[in-house]
């Protein structure tokens, strides 16, 4: 997989931030997600987008209306119910293997 170093460094961050790792690339009807953590009793959905140059838009560009939608349709999927708590964030990764850096959101839905 193309960007799996990105979703590797974005899952090392996170640990070290303290998050539980519950699954990787866990496919749903509405879409993969990238990581399915928690922190601090909260269920975690996290999105990893890399670009390694800005000729196709920057990865917060990569995070459209559309996408979160679907990570949050995806977070009900998981949790089997409505009312869990639950975060939907984003790691944002630039650059390549060698030289990158991270920008961890969370996304307000």
């Amino acid at each position: 997989m193309k960007g799996a170093w990105a979703e590797e460094a974005a899952l090392h961050y996170l640990l070290g931030k303290g998050y539980r790792l519950l699954g990787r690339n866990r496919r749903t009807p509405f879409g993969e997600v990238d990581l399915f953590m928690e922190k601090d009793g909260v269920h975690v959905l996290v999105e990893v987008k890399q670009r390694s140059t800005g000729a196709f838009g920057t990865p917060l560009e990569a995070l459209t209306p559309g996408k979160v939608a679907r990570l949050l349709q995806s977070a009900r999927f998981l949790l089997g119910r409505d009312d869990l708590p639950v975060r939907l964030e984003a790691v944002l990764v630039h650059g390549t293997p060698k030289a990158h850096r991270l920008e961890h959101l969370v996304l307000e839905v």
